[in-house]
């Protein structure tokens, strides 16, 4: 969800815990079994719940990727956009960020940073906590980003290049994103010429989740499972064709026949 949001806006990997707990005055810790869950007070009663979708999510991604995360991971539930602004204005170094409305959260190889779903009622547009799937999915799309992050070269994607297709894409295809109606609206703009003409324009837009997500399920398709899980530590996109010994346009002309065939 970021506009070079890697849902994912990046963040700082040097920062330190000590930080982050500066940002909030009240965070309570849960430790959980490989993360630790933090929140407020405000949600000591959604606790439970935001813990089972977590655990849930996770177990997609250890079956989607067929390994384990790398490392032990921060959760931090922010009780309103404030406090997420507030932390990522110092992520990011951005002492004047104002997140838009549909940013909910973002992932990296160390934490996962999100407004309490329940509130994404109030606090955000295009999410709403009622609807269990997109939920799930939402978390799972960042927890991707944090298994990911743990393998990729640039833990926080900072020090990437012309890979934001697949990092996001690639989240939105393991999460389960990359569902019917993305696809339709990709074909639909194939067969009307709006395609964009190189990955590098393809998380934009209005279609760029179902645009990104649909090539790497193409990847996934076409080399397999492993070669896909091989291409998570490359940080820049001729490594990535590199190694799938292509060129950026016959990967997109292949993609857009496995699209047409869809």
């Amino acid at each position: 969800m970021k506009s070079k949001h890697f849902f994912t806006i990046t963040v700082a990997t040097t920062l330190l815990l000590s930080s982050w707990i500066a940002i909030e005055t009240a965070w309570l810790k849960d430790k959980q079994k490989g993360y630790t869950f933090f929140y407020t007070a405000a949600d000591t009663q959604n606790k439970k719940e935001y813990i089972k979708l977590t655990d849930k999510g996770i177990i997609a991604v250890k079956k989607f990727f067929k390994s384990s995360f790398n490392k032990e991971f921060d959760i931090f539930v922010h009780p309103n956009r404030k406090s997420l602004d507030s932390t990522w204005q110092k992520d990011w170094a951005m002492s004047n960020f104002k997140s838009e409305c549909w940013m909910v959260a973002s992932g990296v190889a160390t934490k996962l940073d999100m407004i309490s779903p329940k509130n994404w009622d109030t606090d955000a547009c295009e999410h709403k906590y009622r609807d269990n799937q997109k939920t799930q999915q939402l978390i799972t799309h960042e927890l991707v980003h944090v298994f990911h992050g743990q393998r990729n070269q640039s833990p926080d994607f900072s020090n990437a290049e012309g890979i934001d297709w697949f990092v996001e894409g690639l989240a939105t295809y393991a999460s389960g994103q990359c569902d019917i109606k993305r696809i339709a609206d990709v074909k639909k703009a194939l067969s009307e010429n709006k395609i964009p003409a190189g990955l590098d324009q393809f998380w934009t837009g209005k279609i760029k989740y179902g645009l990104s997500g649909s090539i790497v399920q193409f990847i996934d398709h076409k080399y397999g499972r492993d070669k896909l899980i091989a291409l998570l530590p490359f940080n820049k996109k001729s490594d990535i064709l590199s190694n799938l010994n292509t060129t950026e346009q016959v990967l997109l002309d292949e993609w857009k026949a496995y699209i047409q065939g869809l």
